[in-house]
C-alpha cells in the first residue's frame, strides 16, 4: 500500500467515523463510486488502520451470548454479570432477564409450561403485572408436598398467571412418589392425566437444570437419600430437569427413580416449541453442558461466570 492509498483511506475513514457521512455521501464528495468507499474502508479494518471496539460493560456478556448460541445451536443466550453479587441476588437478575425475554415473546401464545425450583420463583417474583387473559400456565412436572412450598410447581403456576391475569391448571401430586404401582393409579386419574396432557402441549417452556449432588433442592426435599445419590452416580446422572435425571450425553438414564416423576418425559422437553432454561452456579457446569448437549433448550439464561465455563 503506498502513501497516497494509505492517504485516501484515512480521509474516508475520518469521513465515515468521525464525521457521520454515509458511504454514499463520501463517494459523491471525492468522485468515486459507493463500493470504493466500501472496499477502503474494509482494508482500513484489515490493515490495522482503524480499529472497532464496543466500549461498554455489556459487551463482555454480548460476546458470551454469542458464544453460546453458536457453540449449542440456541435460538438465543442471555447472560447476566455476577460480579460482586451473591446467589440469591444473581437469581433475582436471571429472573429479571428471563422475565424481559418471555414478556417480549409471549404474543400469540396459549400456554406457558413452568417446571420448579429455587430460581424459578426468583423468575416469578420478577415477572411484572401483565394482562395475558388468553394465556394458561400448566405446571409440568408434580407439585404437592410439605417442604419449600414456595417454590413448587403449583404455586409457581398461580402466581405466575395471577401476575398475568391468566389461567391455570393445577398437578395435584408429589413431583416424586414412593412406588410405581402409586405413580400408576395417579398418571391414570383423569385430572392428573389431563394437565400432564396440557403439559405436553404448551407453546413454551421455562425450566431449571438442577445438579443432584451439589445445591440439589430434591436433596433438600429429601426426595433424594443418600443411598439415592449413590445410585445416580453409578447410573451416570450428571443432571435434571423437572427432576428427570440425565447422563454427560444429554440422556435420560435408566434409573429406577425417573420411573417414579410424576410429570414430563424428559424427551417429550424436546417436542415443546420453546424451552427457555434460566439457571445459575459453576456448581452447574457439567449439567448444563449435558443439558445443551441433549438440546432440551431453545433459549439459556445465565449469570456470565458459569457462562464462560461453558463456552
Amino acid at each position: 500500500m503506498n502513501w497516497d492509498e494509505r492517504r485516501q483511506i484515512v480521509k474516508v475513514s475520518r469521513l465515515y467515523y468521525f464525521e457521520g457521512l454515509t458511504q454514499a455521501e463520501i463517494a459523491k464528495k471525492i468522485g468515486v463510486s459507493r463500493p470504493v468507499i466500501s472496499k477502503l474502508l474494509n482494508k482500513a479494518r484489515e490493515n490495522g488502520i482503524v480499529e472497532i471496539y464496543i466500549k461498554d460493560e455489556n459487551a463482555h456478556t454480548v460476546e458470551l451470548e454469542h458464544r453460546l448460541e453458536k457453540k449449542y445451536h440456541l435460538k438465543e443466550a442471555i447472560v447476566v454479570p455476577a460480579a460482586g453479587k451473591d446467589p440469591e441476588m444473581i437469581k433475582h437478575f436471571l429472573g429479571k432477564a428471563a422475565s424481559f425475554y418471555i414478556s417480549k415473546n409471549l404474543n400469540g401464545k396459549k400456554s406457558l409450561g413452568i417446571s420448579w425450583g429455587s430460581t424459578l420463583a426468583k423468575f416469578v417474583q420478577e415477572y411484572p403485572y401483565e394482562q395475558h387473559q388468553q394465556l394458561k400456565i400448566i405446571p409440568l412436572v408434580g407439585g404437592m408436598g410439605r417442604r419449600l412450598v414456595e417454590i413448587h410447581s403449583n404455586l409457581l403456576a398461580y402466581q405466575l398467571s395471577q401476575k398475568m391475569n391468566a389461567n391455570c391448571s393445577y398437578l395435584y401430586a408429589p413431583a416424586m412418589v414412593e412406588n410405581a404401582e402409586l405413580k400408576k393409579r395417579l398418571i391414570e386419574s383423569e385430572d392428573i392425566a389431563m394437565v400432564l396432557e396440557e403439559g405436553r402441549n404448551v407453546d413454551m417452556a421455562v425450566v431449571g437444570i438442577g445438579n443432584p449432588y451439589e445445591g440439589s433442592t430434591m436433596a433438600t426435599m429429601q426426595y433424594l437419600t443418600e443411598a439415592d445419590l449413590n445410585s445416580l452416580r453409578e447410573a451416570g446422572a450428571i443432571g435434571d430437569i423437572g427432576s428427570r435425571f440425565y447422563s454427560q450425553s444429554g440422556e435420560e438414564i435408566i434409573h429406577p427413580l425417573n420411573e417414579l416423576v410424576i410429570g414430563l418425559e424428559i424427551d417429550e422437553y424436546k417436542k415443546i416449541p420453546e424451552v427457555i432454561g434460566i439457571v445459575e452456579g459453576s456448581h452447574k457446569v457439567e449439567s448444563i453442558r449435558a443439558a445443551l448437549n441433549g438440546h432440551y433448550l431453545d433459549v439459556l439464561v445465565i449469570d456470565d461466570i458459569t457462562a464462560d465455563l461453558i463456552t
